[in-house]
């Protein structure tokens, strides 16, 4: 396990939401209760921080921020509920490794519940739910009509020392869980839960951040289970920070896209990835790492190992041309390296395709290492500019992969 890095606090000092007068009846708003709780915490800085206890109830409130030094706590039963009310939610301004909306030029809605330059910062309980009740979003997304990018579920910006643990996040109007710019990040025992058919709601995506540690989880949703990201195109060149030390461990999932996934925002980097002991079960891809030509970025050191997928539409997939622009600023020339991947231990049953790997013309991907994978399939693999090395892979990759021994 790497979840020691960040140690779990006792607090002594604890105060509950209803303190604060909130009613967890599911129709009061407690806006105003949340924020005047950790108004609380922050100014009145108790020695070792301090406990903020929702009791069980539905409490519906709008998006607030967290401060340093707390744990938000979720009793058995207690439900933090997001408002539908898109009309006052507020905005903030674009990440600068994206230089604009991921979804619309501009600004993009706060994330529900948001911590930017904070530290010290738990999110635990006894699997209390976090609803983004995401399907007004979603319809919003569908007809076309946002004015800018929906909000994430819980978003953390330059902050570290965070612990996310025990808590049921669900509905998220657009990715769930996303740690960017930060630093020494333990996210374990959580479950996060979306339809199958709504729109981009990746479960858990550190961006741009390093020390990152997703361990015994279940994630069921409408994108990306877990996707590490860096930056999109000459933002992201420009911002220029990487996501490097990201342990993913004992995974469980499904989705209609990938399982475990790189990118396709990597322009700032990705380095020591390690994902092992994964299982997969109705999902498109089970392993996707992709990129494209105008978003740079060096995607090395990649370790992938013990995977079981069922009923997936393709297995691996390394890819060179996916993803969309920001703007048509972007740089041509600004080819993605990929180098020094390593999958293997992978066992797949009811998979489509086993696998492509596909890289760019003038970037060839190299040291692509596959090792003892089974994905009874059928079909071939594709392979193009891609060199690198192949043992035990049923089907058999792609002449491009020498055969070795050993």
């Amino acid at each position: 396990t790497c979840s020691g890095m960040v140690p779990m606090r006792y607090r002594s000092d604890k105060i509950s939401i209803t303190d604060f007068g909130a009613v967890g009846d599911g129709r009061t708003l407690n806006t105003r209760s949340f924020r005047a709780a950790i108004y609380r915490i922050e100014h009145l800085m108790r020695r070792g921080g301090t406990l903020l206890y929702i009791p069980p109830g539905v409490y519906l409130t709008g998006s607030f921020n967290l401060t340093s030094h707390m744990t938000l706590y979720l009793a058995k039963g207690a439900v933090i509920r997001a408002t539908q009310d898109t009309w006052n939610w507020p905005l903030i301004a674009p990440l600068p490794s994206y230089g604009r909306g991921r979804e619309r030029p501009g600004g993009r809605y706060m994330s529900f519940i948001h911590g930017d330059g904070v530290h010290d910062v738990i999110i635990t309980g006894e699997n209390g739910t976090i609803d983004g009740q995401g399907d007004v979003w979603w319809n919003m997304w569908r007809r076309g009509s946002l004015q800018f990018t929906r909000p994430n579920l819980i978003e953390f910006m330059n902050s570290r020392n965070i612990i996310i643990s025990n808590v049921i996040f669900q509905n998220s109007p657009f990715w769930n869980i996303h740690p960017v710019y930060c630093s020494n990040v333990v996210i374990r025992f959580v479950t996060v839960l979306a339809p199958s058919d709504s729109p981009n709601t990746d479960g858990i995506d550190p961006d741009s951040s390093s020390n990152v540690c997703i361990e015994d989880s279940y994630i069921a949703t409408g994108d990306d289970l877990v996707a590490v990201k860096s930056g999109w195109d000459e933002y992201g060149i420009a911002y220029g920070r990487r996501s490097s030390g990201i342990t993913i461990r004992r995974i469980t999932g499904s989705s209609p896209f990938a399982g475990i996934a790189i990118g396709s925002e990597t322009s700032g980097g990705v380095e020591n990835f390690l994902a092992e002991n994964i299982n997969l079960y109705n999902t498109g891809i089970g392993i996707h790492l992709k990129t494209n030509v105008g978003r740079g970025g060096v995607i090395k050191n990649i370790t992938i190992s013990d995977v079981f997928m069922e009923n997936v539409r393709k297995g691996i997939r390394i890819a060179g041309d996916v993803g969309d622009h920001p703007d048509d600023y972007f740089n041509p020339n600004a080819l993605p390296v990929v180098k020094g991947v390593t999958i293997k231990n992978v066992w797949g049953v009811k998979v489509q395709q086993p696998g492509s790997i596909q890289g760019i013309k003038n970037s060839p991907f190299t040291r692509i290492c596959l090792s003892n994978i089974n994905l009874h399939g059928t079909t071939p693999w594709k392979c193009s500019d891609v060199s690198g090395a192949a043992i035990g892979v049923n089907p058999w990759p792609c002449s491009e992969l020498i055969s070795t021994h050993g």
